[in-house]
């Protein structure tokens, strides 16, 4: 069993509500990820993922993304394990993950065969390409790299690692914030 975590503690429930009262919507993304193989593993993932976003004060209908890191092992398996658990919790399922760099794509298309749930619910956060940072005037026209099966890649990392502060740039398409079929 290997262990997965950015090192970043998150933010805080008092942090969260004063972000939402200025009108900015959050994606989480869970980063405190034990084991990244195996359907069971999958499900402990997304229990406690779900767990936070209760205790946080998550609204309902907001997708939670695993952090799916390139070195990472990923199987089909704990992707749909993670998918399976999510859905019925009222939070949508969702990975932020690198294209082309990794396994997930390969494990992505492989769960998608085994279960049209993954194809159908979950949220693909691109961090490929890397473009650069820029203002939100200069921003890229919306191209992610997706993987070669069904996905709705509705979130890209297209900038990380501004110079000026240490903020990375995204795009993302409405559907991510709409609710849940």
């Amino acid at each position: 069993m290997t262990k997965h975590h950015d090192g970043s503690s998150g933010l805080t429930k008092e942090e969260l509500s004063f972000i939402r009262g200025k009108g900015i919507k959050v994606l989480p993304i869970f980063t405190v990820i034990s084991d990244t193989l195996g359907y069971e593993a999958g499900r402990v993932s997304a229990r406690n993922a779900v767990f936070h976003a209760r205790r946080l004060g998550i609204p309902k209908n907001t997708a939670i993304f695993a952090n799916i890191e390139p070195l990472f092992q990923v199987d089909a398996q704990w992707i749909i394990g993670w998918v399976e658990t999510l859905l019925p919790s009222g939070y949508r399922s969702g990975f932020y993950q690198y294209p082309v760099k990794g396994e997930f794509s390969q494990a992505y298309c492989q769960a998608v065969k085994e279960n049209n749930d993954v194809a159908a619910n979950a949220i693909l956060w691109s961090a490929e390409p890397d473009s650069g940072t820029t203002s939100e005037r200069k921003a890229p026209r919306y191209n992610p790299i997706t993987p070669n099966c069904k996905a709705n890649v509705w979130v890209w990392q297209y900038g990380r690692n501004a110079k000026n502060c240490g903020i990375n740039t995204n795009l993302a398409d409405d559907r991510v914030l709409s609710p849940l079929n």
